[in-house]
Parts: C-alpha cells; structure tokens; sequence
C-alpha cells in the first residue's frame, strides 16, 4: 500500500515539474517575440538569470492559479458565458502581472495586453501539457472525480446502502442497432453485460446466444443484463418518448412541432419555451412530479423529470432567472477543470475535421441518398457528439460518487449524425463505438461509488433509413398541399429544420435566442392559408383560420382536390382526419377510408406498419391539438424505407420502420419489463416500468403483482 502511495506521489510530482517546465520555456520564447514582454532588466541580464526569472516567474503564476482560480471559477458561474469568457482572459493577465511583480529579480514587466496574451498562451500551454498526462492516469483522472464528489456531498446526508439507478438513454439508437453493433463488435461493453462472446472471423457471431434474453451458452461471461423492445407512440420522436418516460404523460403531443389553434402558435419539442409548457401539463394531468422526484439528477434532457439536481435541460433553459444558470452549470463545472478542456476542445476540432472528411468522400463517391452537410453542421456535429457527450458523462459520473438514488441522462451523438449520414454505415458505426466506451466509464466508476449502481440503457426511439420526400419527388410536402388547394407553388423549396435536440443544447449552452431560426410562433401570411409543419415522416397540415379541427366534409367543401391529391399520392402512406359521420377516418389511396373503431378488422392502409398502429393513431386521433389533416409518409417493410419531409436521410417522428422499435437494457437484479405474453408499448408504460423498479431498489417486491397493476392502469 505505501509503495502504491509513492508511485501515486511521484506521478503527480512528475506532471507538476513537466507542466512547470513547460511553462517556463513557453515564457522565454514569449518573452523572446514580443516587444512589450521582457524578462530583464533595461542593461541587460546574463542567460542564466533571465532563465532563473522565467522558472520562478512560471512558478508563481502557476501557483498563484491553483491557489486563486478554482474560488473565482465558483463566482464566474453566475455571469453569462460572453462576460465569463472576457473575465478569464482579464484574471490570467491579472495573476501573470502579479507574479512578473513577485520575481526576485523584480525587473520583468509586462503590458497590460500583452500580459493577456502571455497568460492566455501560458495556460493553454500548461492545459494541453497538463491534461496530455493526465489523461494517460486513470488514477489522477478517478481522483479528479472524488474530489468533484466530496463538493456535491458536502451537507448532504450520508447515502443509504439500497441500490441507486442510472438511466442512460442513447438517443435515437434502435434496438436492431444495437444488436448488429453487437455483432460487429462495436460495443463490447454492451455485448460483456449481456454476455455475448466477441465475433468470429467475418464478424459472425460466436455461438447460438440470443442477446434479447441474455443468455450466453457458448460465452464464458455471465450475462447481467436482459436487451428487450419497445413500442413508440405515433409520434416516435424524443419530445413525445422523454415527456412520457420521465413524467408519465405524453397526452397531446402529436408531433415535434403541431400548431395549437387555441393559442395560435407553434409548439417545438426542443424549443425551451415549449418544453416548460409540456412539463407543466404533464405534471398537472399526472399530480405526480415525475421519474426522478425522489433525490435524482436530470442530465441534458428535455425535460426535467421532477428531479431537484439538474443541468442541461432544456425546459428550465428559457427562464431568466437564477435557474437558467442550473441549467447551463454543468458546461462550466466541467471546462473549469483545464484536463477536460483541452482532451474535450481537441476531440471537438478532430471530430469537425472527420465529418468534412466523411461529407467530401460521400460526395465524391456519390453516395445516395444525401443531404446537405455544410454550413454549421460540422461544428453542431461536433458538440453532439464530443462536447454534450463528455459533459453529460462528467455529470453523471459525479451524481454517482454523490451516491444519487435515480440519474436520467440523454447521450444524442448517435441520433445527430444518424439524421445526416442515415442510420446505417460508418459514420454511425464510430459515434456507437465511442457511445460504449462512455457506457463502460460510467461502469467503472460505478464500482467506487459509495453505494451500488444499476445502469439500466434505453433509447427512446430508432431511426428510419430513406431519402427525402423532396428528393424523390422534386417538392416538398408544403408545395403539394398548396397545388391540392389551388395555390402558386413556388419554384424553389424552403429547406425544413431538422429538429436535432444537438441544435437547442448549443443555444442554450451559449445563451443564444432560444427559439429555432426562422421559425415562428406566430405563423403570418394570409390566415386562410393553410400551415404545413413536419416531424421526420410525420407531416401536419392545419387551417388557422377555423378555430376548430376541422372535418373532412369541411376540407372537402373548401378544397374538394386536397385529401384526393393528397391521399393518392405515391410518397403517402396513408392520412388522419377527423369525420362528422364516422369520427376519425384513415384515408388511403384509391378511395379507401376506412373509421378507426373498424380498423382491427380492416387495417387498410396501415397494414404496411405491423400491429399496434392502429391503436397510435387511434390514441392520436384524441388529443385536443390534433392537426386538421395528419399525414404519415409512404414506408417499404421490405426495407425499412420511409420518406421524411424533412432534410434527412434518417428520421424518425411517424410510424414505419425501425423508428418505432427502441431498445430497453436492464439489469437481471430487476424485474422483468412485462410478461412473456404482454408488449410493452407506449412511453407511459415504459414510465410505469421504470417507477417499479425504482420501488425494487427500495426493498423487496412482488413483480407479479406489480405488473397486473400496471396492465390495470
């Protein structure tokens, strides 16, 4: 044990002299190019002292930032991230001023801007050098973590000895996915939880196991987890998924975004004003808080889950008051610690300069189909998958040393990238590499957290391979909808937004306007006309200027070719409306239409999208804010193909494909989800699950029981 105490001392003695030596020969060479930086005096010093000045001139600004920073970090915490960035540059110079003052030579001097520039490169230098070596020592790097640990349990009770639980929600990963990562090898971690040995030459799986029951008959690792399915709602999409998951209600949420009639605005899942506006009525249909009421932690979501500890959300991000500040708290906690700025910035800069790599070659080989991946993407890629990834894993890691009963966190790098690159092939591949190893971290810090941990990974919906429904067709959903009502069709279509939770998490980290680009809450133009909003394969159509949903009679006597157009159309899969003689009304091509209580005998057009989606659009057909017309796009099962009406080439937010097939990874110590006979659908049942287990976690339960309970609400 002493000896493990001595190597640990010399390897922290070691980085402390290399950073230190670092530093000062970066002084020197400063001191060298610029004109107002000197390290003698006006006659003239020898080599040697002016040598000596830099060692302890770096000596004492490095000390002096030890000393000073880690209490001024605390205060920066409650200025903007424009003032914080301006401030650091301003304190550096500072303490350099101060220590070129505390030399024994006392002849060095600086000027005031200059002396920013020399703390600025100083730091980076001493960072890069620092955090090089760090990186290398798991033990440094676990150190940083108790400590980080030690402030957030100050004050707090001792934890209890009962199991606490991780959710981990790789956004956007379908369960098919995840299995065939598995099989290439991909995601070990994974793979060693459920038992699944690595793969054989060609990448073929070892043995007969079956990694959806964990059972491992050729593999020398004894499974811990299970790997299940669920079934998404209609709308398959993260707004919808997390609100249900973490607050047991997802009523009245068609899309991503549906335009209320009441209100007369637009509703956007990632907008934050919205967001509070979901959780508020969630909270008021449920009367419950939410998943994580009970000492949890929500960690980059969209909504909060009723936790008390929270960062990264994005429902608290519009509020202008000392909360906001939670919510972006986490971005600086993490990037105070010089290691995780540098590893984190240069992950950043290589993961920009591997997206344009892989754009120009899916260019240059014609790859098809392919959307547009210029403009900011490369950099909004980049802090998807480098920079919200290394802060959220950061967090939860510290909510386990805290030793927190429930964690909810939201990894969206996969998601991101699968919309641009699609959800299948290289790009993907790599981001569900790295997605591991975060996975495995999180493990291993597991193992030295002050109480025990179930991880318990989910996904809160897939994503659908196809080119766009522009692409295909040469218009966009909005120009069919004005040809089906008589009006101009313009030549050129206005790209849609992708909705990509990766795009809000960036405004809201830099406390830019929270609202998406261009996209209003209050639609204007001519109040008959009609408004077009789409959620991946999902289209909405409403008429503003009619107060209620209207009626497929009404459509028909205002714009007799619009559902015909529309329904018969070959990138159409099939059409919601709202009938006076039927109800609600699936509408298909070659006149079908057929009333919802008369689809499980004749499912008509939703055929093509297997079991459980008349049931969605049924449940759909409910909400308050249903659209006039709700539209889902064409799908192939053959090949999983849908069209988006959004510039993707992997989507999700309708019915067809893998979007509506997430995964469920749960630890054997728990309950099973359902029972072998029962589904498990819907994102209020996957609420439902989660609370059990939760309650598991607390002392013995009756699963059976418990289920029926479940099945009766």
């Amino acid at each position: 044990m002493r000896g493990v105490r001595w190597r640990r001392a010399a390897s922290q003695v070691g980085r402390s002299v290399a950073v230190w030596g670092v530093s000062t020969l970066t002084m020197l060479v400063l001191a060298g190019i610029l004109p107002d930086f000197r390290l003698q005096s006006a006659d003239g010093d020898s080599a040697t002292t002016i040598a000596v000045t830099a060692a302890v001139g770096a000596g004492v600004f490095g000390v002096l930032s030890a000393l000073l920073w880690p209490p001024l970090v605390r205060l920066l915490l409650l200025v903007p991230a424009l003032v914080l960035g301006l401030l650091v540059f301003f304190l550096n110079g500072s303490l350099l001023l101060l220590a070129l003052r505390l030399t024994p030579s006392g002849q060095s001097e600086a000027a005031p801007e200059t002396a920013v520039i020399v703390a600025a490169v100083m730091s980076a230098v001493a960072s890069a050098t620092g955090g090089a070596l760090a990186v290398r020592d798991d033990d440094a790097y676990r150190r940083r973590l108790y400590r980080l640990a030690d402030r957030r349990r100050r004050g707090v009770p001792a934890c209890p000895a009962t199991p606490g639980t991780v959710f981990l929600q790789l956004d956007g990963v379908g369960h098919d996915v995840l299995v065939a990562a598995m099989g290439k090898g991909l995601m070990p971690t994974v793979a060693e939880w459920l038992g699944v040995p690595p793969p054989g030459p060609g990448g073929t799986q070892r043995g007969g196991d079956d990694p959806r029951q964990g059972r491992a008959s050729g593999s020398r690792v004894r499974p811990t987890h299970r790997l299940g399915s669920w079934r998404t709602d209609w709308s398959s999409q993260t707004g919808a998924s997390q609100l249900g998951i973490l607050h047991g209600s997802n009523h009245d949420v068609p899309a991503f975004r549906w335009y209320e009639k009441d209100s007369q605005e637009v509703m956007v899942c990632n907008r934050p004003t919205s967001a509070a506006e979901l959780q508020r009525r969630a909270v008021e249909r449920t009367g419950d808080g939410g998943l994580l009421s009970a000492d949890g932690a929500s960690r980059g979501n969209l909504f909060s889950g009723g936790a008390d500890e929270q960062a990264l959300v994005l429902s608290i991000a519009a509020r202008r008051r000392s909360r906001e500040t939670r919510s972006r708290s986490g971005y600086f906690a993490y990037f105070s610690d010089p290691a995780n700025a540098v590893r984190t910035a240069l992950s950043f800069v290589a993961e920009v300069v591997r997206e344009i790599t892989q754009s120009t070659r899916a260019r240059l080989r014609g790859d098809h189909p392919r959307v547009a991946r210029g403009g900011l993407y490369p950099f909004v890629r980049a802090f998807a998958t480098v920079v919200e990834r290394d802060v959220v894993v950061a967090a939860v890691m510290g909510d386990m040393l805290a030793g927190r009963t429930a964690v909810y966190a939201d990894l969206v790098a996969y998601d991101e990238v699968a919309h641009h690159s699609g959800p299948l092939g290289r790009d993907t591949e790599q981001v569900l590499g790295r997605l591991d190893r975060a996975l495995g971290l999180i493990a291993t810090v597991a193992e030295h957290a002050p109480r025990p941990y179930r991880i318990v990974v989910l996904s809160d919906h897939g994503q659908s391979p196809g080119e766009t429904f522009r692409a295909r067709y040469g218009l966009t959903l909005g120009d069919l909808v004005r040809a089906g009502c008589g009006l101009p069709v313009p030549r050129k279509a206005e790209r849609t937004h992708s909705g990509a939770e990766a795009r809000a998490a960036v405004r809201a980290a830099l406390r830019r306007p929270v609202e998406e680009g261009g996209e209003r809450h209050r639609p204007s133009g001519r109040g008959s006309e009609p408004i077009v909003l789409a959620s991946g394969n999902l289209g909405l159509i409403s008429f503003p200027d009619v107060p209620h949903r209207m009626s497929k009679e009404e459509i028909d006597a205002r714009h007799p070719a619009l559902l015909t157009t529309l329904a018969n159309h070959p990138g159409i899969g099939f059409l919601l409306v709202r009938s006076e003689e039927h109800g609600g009304l699936v509408l298909g091509a070659y006149g079908a239409e057929i009333p919802l209580d008369r689809l499980d005998r004749n499912p008509g057009p939703l055929a093509v999208f297997g079991p459980g989606a008349a049931d969605a659009v049924r449940r759909t057909h409910s909400f308050p804010h249903t659209a006039d017309i709700m539209v889902n796009s064409f799908h192939d099962p053959a090949d999983g193909e849908v069209l988006a009406f959004e510039e993707q080439i992997g989507s999700h937010g309708g019915l067809g494909g893998a979007q509506a097939r997430p995964f469920l990874l749960s630890p054997l110590a728990l309950s099973a989800p359902v029972e072998d006979d029962e589904e498990l659908a819907g994102a209020e049942h996957v609420h439902r699950v989660l609370c059990r287990w939760l309650r598991e976690s607390n002392g013995p339960q009756v699963p059976v029981e418990t289920g029926r309970e479940e099945r009766a609400a």
